[in-house]
């Protein structure tokens, strides 16, 4: 039990550094953050980062029952996969990051919300083959998500871009080890 809830968590602070990283762009962006642009980067990105992997998660537990023998390839596919974009973007960001714009509102903010949430959509659909509980896991996401989005902006504006990269690369990595960790479980190599 305690091992599901400290991957959850772990699953949670992964997901979460794609919006990390994108909040710390437009903290780069201020030069002063209001208490309303916390509350609604935290709101954008903590929702999303619940909804796609609820999307995710009733889309594989449709088809479960035609893919249980070789869901644990899926998941390690996935977080595989998700992980290693996940490094990889955090090469790429320089560029993403300087256009970043200041603008808070819906036609801003919910592009950026979308386009962190989709890797969330694949994780949703692993933690149908997961056993998990999905709303503690939602929730956390959510919550972890919106929190991370939140500092992240005045991390961006304190700080700047110095911890960006390295906090996309590790929520990367992270993602890949759980990965492992399953099919590794589930092949029988080891057990937790």
């Amino acid at each position: 039990m305690i091992s599901i809830i400290i991957q959850t968590l772990l699953i949670s602070v992964s997901v979460a550094m794609d919006a990390f990283a994108v909040s710390i762009g437009k903290g780069l962006t201020v030069s002063r953050i209001r208490l309303q642009d916390a509350i609604k980067t935290a709101l954008w990105f903590g929702g999303f980062q619940a909804l796609f992997p609820l999307l995710g998660y009733f889309t594989a537990s449709t088809f479960s029952t035609y893919v249980t023998a070789f869901d644990h390839w899926i998941i390690f596919g996935l977080l595989a996969f998700i992980g290693g974009n996940m490094v990889r973007e955090a090469f790429n960001e320089d560029e993403e990051n300087a256009k970043e714009t200041a603008q808070f509102d819906w036609k801003h903010m919910l592009p950026l919300a979308v386009a962190c949430s989709i890797d969330a959509f694949a994780v949703g659909v692993s933690l149908a083959f997961m056993k998990i509980n999905i709303i503690f896991a939602i929730t956390s996401m959510g919550v972890v998500t919106g929190l991370f989005s939140a500092a992240g902006l005045y991390i961006g504006r304190i700080f700047g871009s110095r911890w960006q990269k390295p906090a996309q690369i590790a929520g990367g990595v992270v993602l890949i080890l759980i990965g492992v960790k399953v099919l590794l479980e589930h092949l029988g190599i080891i057990a937790f």
